[in-house]
């Protein structure tokens, strides 16, 4: 009879809790009572398992007990609907699509600073960075009015006088209010800016040209000497319809994921140089 089944212990160490959870999780009805043996120690079978861990997976997506516990018999036992669930199952679906969402930027931002990484091998392994002269950065977008303003206004602040940093479009169209925005709120000045073209770069030779858009990335022109080209894929914050809050959350979205891409290219970049960092201004 007991062949397959387990004691209150082996079930918690299989599932990956205490004990004493699973005697909570019984004690309040979201696991059914266990059978008893002769000598009166639980006894659990691979039903029981199953119904723990699938309380536990839902426990994890952020459901609550009692929710959880209904949504795994409604599941498991195939009963009755419990139409109060619909709403909890929606808002989970949606935060796991937000998980999601997050974990593919994540995962933009893990290949923008490995192939930054690479291009800063290439860098040191070619010499280019010899003297003290600062590491010359474009940044290219489709209108130079949003994401390269703010890389461009970023990269200023966090790379400090080892940079010299421009930005430009494919076709400029002039700086977004809300890029400005974005900046002024977190202590950057940058109502002076103009939105430019690359055909006013095309004759400057620079270190690294980061594209941060596709369209750019497809249009980007060829500029002299040898330089480093990275691609760092952003969302346009312009495209964001809605209330002025709900746009300007988008580009203070940009901004951070920015921040988040232009910290470590700052350390890999000056590394390839072979250069100590000399004053950074906190981003």
């Amino acid at each position: 009879m007991y062949g397959h089944d387990v004691n209150v212990s082996e079930l918690a160490t299989r599932a990956g809790i205490a004990a004493s959870a699973v005697r909570w999780y019984e004690s309040v009805g979201i696991l059914p009572p266990a059978a008893r043996r002769p000598n009166g120690y639980r006894d659990y079978g691979p039903a029981d398992l199953a119904r723990l861990r699938f309380v536990l997976s839902l426990r994890r997506l952020g459901l609550g007990p009692d929710a959880s516990g209904r949504l795994a018999r409604l599941c498991l036992e195939r009963g009755d609907v419990d139409l109060d669930l619909a709403p909890l199952i929606r808002a989970q679906r949606e935060a796991v699509a937000r998980q999601r969402d997050d974990l593919d930027r994540l995962d933009g931002e893990l290949i923008d600073l490995e192939l930054t990484i690479a291009a800063a091998g290439r860098a040191a392994r070619e010499g280019s960075h010899v003297s003290d002269a600062p590491i010359r950065v474009l940044f290219v977008c489709t209108g130079n009015s949003a994401r390269s303003q703010i890389a461009e206004a970023l990269l200023e602040r966090i790379g400090g006088a080892d940079f010299e940093v421009e930005s430009a479009g494919i076709e400029p169209r002039g700086v977004n209010p809300f890029a400005l925005r974005a900046l002024a709120d977190a202590g950057i000045d940058w109502s002076g800016a103009r939105s430019k073209s690359v055909d006013e770069f095309q004759d400057q030779p620079f270190d690294y040209v980061i594209t941060v858009c596709d369209r750019a990335r497809q249009s980007c022109p060829v500029f002299p000497g040898q330089y480093n080209s990275l691609h760092w894929g952003l969302e346009d914050p312009a495209e964001v319809e809605g209330s002025d809050a709900v746009k300007l959350a988008a580009f203070e979205r940009t901004y951070m994921e920015l921040v988040q891409r232009i910290r470590p290219f700052v350390e890999v970049a000056l590394r390839a140089a072979g250069r100590s960092r000399r004053a950074v201004i906190a981003g």
